[in-house]
């Protein structure tokens, strides 16, 4: 570059200035040229040009080299201006697509916070769901168990209700049975020791229809007789004592040996026997 601008500036050992006057002279020249062709005058009338003179000075070569060393300043210190600018531009660039890289860093990194957040979320709702789910599900076990216990406790009842009202039937039936069988029970023992006092009792002469005795004698389970006596007198002392020797005469009753301690209990250890003329009757 430095090259050409010196052979535009010196042309073979010319200065600039020589070659910008030859070339005014020529433009002159030929204006004057086209103005004179185009007069109708028959007479042409020449101009004599104005001459200019040019003088061919050399330049200093101090000052030409001093000139050149300042250019090729003012050029690199252009070159430097422009590096640094290109260097500025560059980490501009740089820092713009760091910003950028951080940017979307950044973005991602909000972007995973959200969607773990938003899993989280989902987790934790999954979660309670489950747990809902699960205590529906032990609610209702406990409610069918609950329906269940009630249940079996309702059929345990019927059950113990139906047990217990056979066992009653059973009870008053088999009360019923022992009853009747006392009762049987009672009525013959009771007509034993009658049949048995009857046949040892003598009527005195002085019984009459109408009398009436009640004896009232206590015995032991083996039938034997511990005392006897008149709790209702007849009236006549001969009636009285026939009825007296006829129960001791009739004793031991070994037919109650038989039966059941209760039952002597509650019917013969005292009993009453009454006697009339007609019969013997309890």
């Amino acid at each position: 570059m430095n090259s050409a601008f010196n052979n535009l500036v010196i042309y073979n050992g010319y200065p600039f200035s020589l070659i910008a006057a030859l070339g005014l002279h020529i433009c002159i020249l030929t204006l004057v040229i086209y103005l004179q062709s185009g007069s109708q005058s028959e007479a042409m009338e020449l101009i004599q040009p104005t001459i200019i003179k040019a003088l061919f000075i050399d330049e200093n070569p101090q000052v030409r080299n001093e000139r050149n060393l300042e250019r090729q300043r003012i050029e690199r210190m252009e070159q430097e201006r422009i590096a640094r600018e290109e260097e500025q531009r560059q980490q501009q660039q740089q820092e713009e697509r760091q910003a950028e890289l951080e940017r979307q860093r950044e973005e991602a990194e909000r972007e995973q916070a959200r969607q773990a957040l938003i899993e989280r979320e989902e987790l934790e709702r999954q979660r309670q769901l489950d747990l809902e789910r699960q205590r529906e599900t032990e609610q209702r076990e406990l409610d069918e168990q609950r329906q269940r216990e009630l249940a079996e406790a309702e059929r345990r009842r019927q059950q113990e209700e139906a047990d217990r009202r056979r066992q009653q039937e059973v009870a008053e039936a088999a009360s019923a049975e022992a009853a009747r069988t006392e009762f049987e029970l009672v009525q013959s023992a009771t007509g034993l020791i009658q049949g048995a006092v009857q046949q040892v009792w003598n009527r005195p002469p002085s019984a009459r229809n109408g009398m009436r005795a009640i004896l009232q004698i206590n015995m032991l389970p083996t039938g034997e007789l511990l005392d006897a006596r008149i709790t209702e007198s007849s009236g006549d002392p001969a009636f009285d004592r026939s009825a007296e020797n006829a129960v001791y005469s009739a004793a031991p009753f070994t037919e109650l040996r038989s039966l059941p301690i209760n039952v002597f209990n509650a019917n013969f250890r005292t009993l009453s026997l009454i006697f009339q003329p007609e019969d013997l009757l309890n």
